[in-house]
């Protein structure tokens, strides 16, 4: 194979080759340099921004492809139709905060006065003359019942509820039904321990019937109230997905505006850049073909990759590919010359290591083995007999 003329691919020649300022016998190769890489760092500047929004607007589909698989689409409105419907259900993010708070407070009223109500059926309860036994906790140890604990697995009071139910530091109760489930196994606890016909047991029975009643005559309200948070629950959510959904229509504008400024802008690099590339000779194409030959698998698809660009029906991926160097445009060719410069580069270096690497091996090999024979020497004289003696 042919060794590649490392010079045409230096750095500056390629750099006043593409930037070409007037006469090329005139051209000023620094001038060009940085002319260059003002170009090369504008460019990786463009594809930076273009891959942030292609991220955004990878989110944006994900968003409505999900959307699409939660919400099957059965109407037969047009799409126009669809979008100007969508945007009269659209209400700002601030305007769902504003709405929240209102439910919300509103909700905490309701759920006050029946607090308030279920209070009163507390009270009533707890004031009857037959109350008494289940105000504090049970005396285990005063009472000596030693298998209180194997019986009752939670223990429960009406000053446990009570404390819970003035609780400021979140550890109380979240809703009305666990307060009516504590007041419940009050006396459930009592009717389980105690026997009957005792009066522990009577006792606990006749109020846990008389709770019952005044829970039934509450019961209705906290259903209401259940079901109405239940639907501000459920519009709240859909009125945050139709704002989230427009959030998304007008990022995925404003994503579209600024890919379009994107491609425009590159679009005129792209022009510059052809417009100061001189028309490179047939002596070149044959050494860039030559480097080419020389590249590894990954360099050589990054190759591959650069042509396909400018050619569609070019096919990167076959197992034979061939290259017509005549066909290829001029900024093409220019991108492939620096590619291969900056391969060759690497790949020579790694090699100039490697090869360091080989060498000292080798020298401590024969540094080892020069020594081993001297001292296999020095043992052998040792050995033999003194002639002087």
């Amino acid at each position: 194979m042919e060794d590649l003329d490392v010079s045409i691919l230096d750095t500056a020649p390629v750099i006043g080759d593409c930037l070409e300022m007037g006469d090329v016998g005139a051209l000023n190769t620094i001038d060009g340099s940085v002319e260059v890489f003002s170009f090369k760092n504008h460019v990786d500047e463009m594809a930076a921004k273009v891959d942030e929004l292609e991220q955004k607007v990878t989110e944006v589909s994900q968003f409505y492809s999900s959307m699409s698989k939660k919400q099957p689409n059965n109407s037969k409105v047009g799409s126009g139709a669809k979008d100007k419907e969508k945007e009269k259900q659209v209400i700002s993010i601030k305007k769902q905060q504003q709405d929240a708070a209102k439910r919300e407070a509103a909700s905490a009223k309701r759920m006050q006065e029946l607090m308030r109500q279920f209070a009163t059926i507390l009270r009533q309860i707890t004031q009857h003359k037959w109350a008494w036994p289940f105000m504090q906790p049970v005396d285990v140890e005063g009472l000596g019942l030693h298998d209180y604990y194997e019986v009752i697995d939670k223990p429960m009071d009406f000053s446990t509820i009570k404390n819970q139910m003035e609780a400021k530091d979140g550890t109380g109760y979240k809703n009305i039904r666990e307060i009516c489930a504590d007041v419940r196994l009050v006396f459930k606890n009592a009717m389980t321990y105690n026997e009957e016909r005792s009066d522990v047991h009577v006792m606990a029975k006749t109020l846990l019937a008389k709770f019952e009643e005044k829970w039934l005559q509450l019961l209705p309200k906290v259903v209401e109230e259940e079901t109405k948070r239940k639907e501000e629950e459920a519009e709240a959510h859909r009125d945050m997905q139709l704002a989230q959904e427009a959030a998304n229509v007008k990022l995925a504008r404003d994503i579209s505006n600024e890919l379009y400024e994107v491609d425009m802008h590159l679009e005129e690099l792209r022009e510059m850049v052809v417009q100061k590339c001189r028309k490179m000779s047939a002596e070149e194409k044959r050494k860039l073909g030559s480097g080419l030959s020389r590249l590894s698998p990954e360099d050589l698809n990054k190759a591959l990759e650069i042509i396909a660009q400018k050619n569609p029906s070019f096919q990167a991926t076959a197992e034979e590919v061939d290259i017509d160097m005549d066909a290829q445009s001029e900024s093409t060719l220019w991108r492939l010359k620096i590619l291969v410069k900056e391969a060759l580069e690497v790949k020579g270096k790694s090699s100039a290591t490697k090869g360091g690497n080989d060498n000292s091996k080798r020298k401590r090999e024969i540094c080892d083995a020069l020594a081993k024979t001297a001292k296999k020497r020095s043992k052998k004289l040792s050995s033999q007999p003194d002639p002087c003696s």
